[in-house]
C-alpha cells in the first residue's frame, strides 16, 4: 500500500508518529547504508552512510552533486555552473563557463553531461571531457554542428511555490549503457506545453516518455530530473499534473517507468520528489519530514519510510 506523507505540522520524531508511527519508529534506528549518499543542504553539499555525515562545501550555491561511475569524484553545480571535486570535497575545479543544470556522467566516466541552453532557444543538453574542454552539443540533434549559443546567466536559485521551482529543473540522466540521455523537453516542445524526452546519443532521434497540455492532452503539469536504476530497466521522475478536474490533479510526485513495457506507476508518498535508486527494493528522495525537506529511504514495493538527513538533490555513490 502507497503510504503519503505530506507537509507535518509538527516538528520531530512525536509529531511524525501521529501521523505515520513506522517514521518515528524508523528515526530513532541508526541508519547504515553501504554507499555514500550525497546530498545538498542550505546551499552546501554533505555526504553521509550512516548517522555521521561531512561536509564537503561552504558558502553556499550549490546543487545536484552527482557521483562519477568509480565513485571517485562528485560533478556539481557552483553558482549555475559546472564543477567537479573528489569524493572528499577537495581538488575543485570548474569544467565550463557556460550556465549549467543537473549534470550527468556517461558510464566510462570520460564526459559529463549537463543541461544549458541551446541554438533553438529551448533547453538543450551538452557534453564536457571530465577533464575540461570545450562542451559539445547532444540535442538538439539540429544543433549539432552549429555554433554555440551566447552564453546565458547562471541561474542559482528559483522562487516560487514547490512545484513552480521544479517544473523548470533542467537535471539530465545519462542511462547505465551509455546510449541514452533523458531530459526536460525536446522535440515534443513542438506539440506540448511540458513533456519528458529519451534522446538516444548516437543518432540524436528523442522518443517522448512523458508529456502535458497540447495537442489531444487537457492537462497541465511537468516531468523533471530524471534518475535510471542501474541496470536500465527502469527510469524515474518527479512529476506534477494538473487534470481537467480538482478530483485528478496530482500534487508533486515520483514516477517509475518500465523502459521496456512503457508502463508506469507512482512510487513513494506526496511531495516525494529527486529520486536516486539504492538498488532494486529502495531508493533515496527527497520528502517532506518535520517543518523541512529530508533526505530519505523509500521502499519501492511497500512505501517504507526512514529518515535519513536533513536536505535534499540526493545522489548515491555506486558500489565497486
Amino acid at each position: 500500500m502507497k503510504v503519503l506523507v505530506g507537509n507535518l505540522a509538527m516538528a520531530g520524531v512525536a509529531a511524525a508518529a501521529m501521523l505515520h508511527p513506522a517514521v518515528a519508529q524508523a528515526a530513532a534506528a541508526p541508519v547504515s547504508l553501504s554507499s555514500l549518499v550525497a546530498y545538498v543542504r542550505n546551499g552546501d553539499i554533505y555526504v553521509s552512510k550512516n548517522s555521521t555525515e561531512k561536509r564537503l562545501t561552504t558558502g553556499g550555491t550549490h546543487a545536484r552533486p552527482r557521483w562519477s561511475p568509480d565513485g571517485k569524484s562528485i560533478a556539481y553545480l557552483k553558482g549555475g555552473l559546472l564543477w567537479v571535486m573528489r569524493a572528499d570535497g577537495s581538488g575543485r575545479r570548474q569544467l565550463s563557463t557556460r550556465a549549467a543544470a543537473g549534470p550527468s556522467w556517461s558510464p566510462d566516466g570520460k564526459s559529463i553531461a549537463f543541461a544549458s541552453l541551446s541554438c533553438s532557444g529551448g533547453p538543450g543538453v551538452y557534453k564536457i571531457a571530465a577533464a575540461g574542454g570545450q562542451a559539445e552539443v547532444l540535442f538538439p540533434r539540429d544543433c549539432r554542428g552549429e555554433d554555440l549559443p551566447p552564453e546565458p546567466s547562471p541561474v542559482t536559485a528559483r522562487s516560487g511555490s514547490l512545484s513552480e521551482r521544479l517544473s523548470t529543473d533542467d537535471a539530465v540522466a545519462w542511462s547505465p549503457d551509455g546510449t541514452k540521455v533523458a531530459f526536460r523537453g525536446g522535440d515534443c516542445e513542438s506539440v506540448y506545453d511540458a513533456c519528458l524526452s529519451v534522446g538516444t546519443v548516437a543518432t540524436g532521434g528523442e522518443q517522448t516518455i512523458a508529456a502535458y497540455g497540447g495537442g489531444s492532452l487537457q492537462n497541465k503539469g511537468f516531468a523533471v530530473v530524471p534518475s535510471w536504476r542501474s541496470d536500465g530497466a527502469k527510469l524515474a521522475w518527479t512529476a506534477y499534473e494538473k487534470g481537467e478536474t480538482k478530483a485528478t490533479d496530482q500534487p508533486v510526485h515520483l514516477v517509475e517507468y518500465d523502459t521496456k513495457t512503457r508502463a508506469k506507476r507512482t512510487v513513494g508518498g506526496a511531495l516525494d520528489r529527486e529520486m536516486a535508486y539504492l538498488d532494486a527494493k529502495r531508493a533515496m528522495v527527497t520528502g517532506q519530514y518535520g517543518k523541512g525537506s529530508w533526505v530519505m529511504i523509500v521502499g519501492l514495493a511497500g512505501g517504507a519510510r526512514t529518515p535519513f538527513h536533513e536536505g535534499s538533490q540526493p545522489s548515491v555513490q555506486p558500489v565497486r
